[in-house]
């Protein structure tokens, strides 16, 4: 009996990037002190942020473009953070928000959240992350339609 390869059993990835969570009380300077630690660490950069704030503690959704650093750094530190991975896409002339959105109705796929990124692309083009309920199938149409997704080899400085 032969065996089917691992890449079928899992199925297609679409290109995705880690995007981390990270829960600080909202104090003054809280978020400067994170980013200096970023700035600090020559392996790791912020890409990509959105805070989102409350009364009492906020919650920064970070982009870095090296996960693996970045884990390591928010464990070093001590702050409590979860992970998701997200679809980050190039806006330009023949691909806008307004398609990516018409599109992924079309799908009956929910924005969960979208931001733009820090940095723009290597061909200077926006960017912009987002979350969407079904991954694979949003990152697959977006595809189809052209997109041009990318991974986090491609949010390097």
């Amino acid at each position: 009996m032969s065996q089917i390869p691992t890449e079928t059993l899992q199925g297609y990835k679409v290109p995705s990037v880690r995007q981390f969570s990270i829960f600080l009380e909202n104090r003054v300077g809280r978020l400067l002190d994170l980013l200096r630690h970023f700035d600090d660490a020559s392996h790791v950069h912020v890409v990509g942020i959105n805070v989102i704030d409350s009364s009492d503690h906020a919650v920064i959704r970070m982009i870095p473009d090296n996960s693996d650093a970045a884990r390591v750094l928010l464990r070093e530190l001590g702050i409590a953070f979860s992970e998701i991975d997200v679809i980050v896409t190039v806006i330009d002339d023949s691909h806008s928000l307004a398609d990516l959105c018409l599109y992924l109705l079309g799908a009956e796929l929910n924005i969960l959240f979208i931001y733009s990124l820090i940095s723009q692309s290597a061909i200077g083009d926006s960017t912009v992350a987002l979350a969407i309920d079904d991954l694979t199938l949003g990152g697959q149409l977006l595809l189809r339609k052209g997109f041009n997704l990318l991974g986090e080899a491609d949010l390097s400085t």
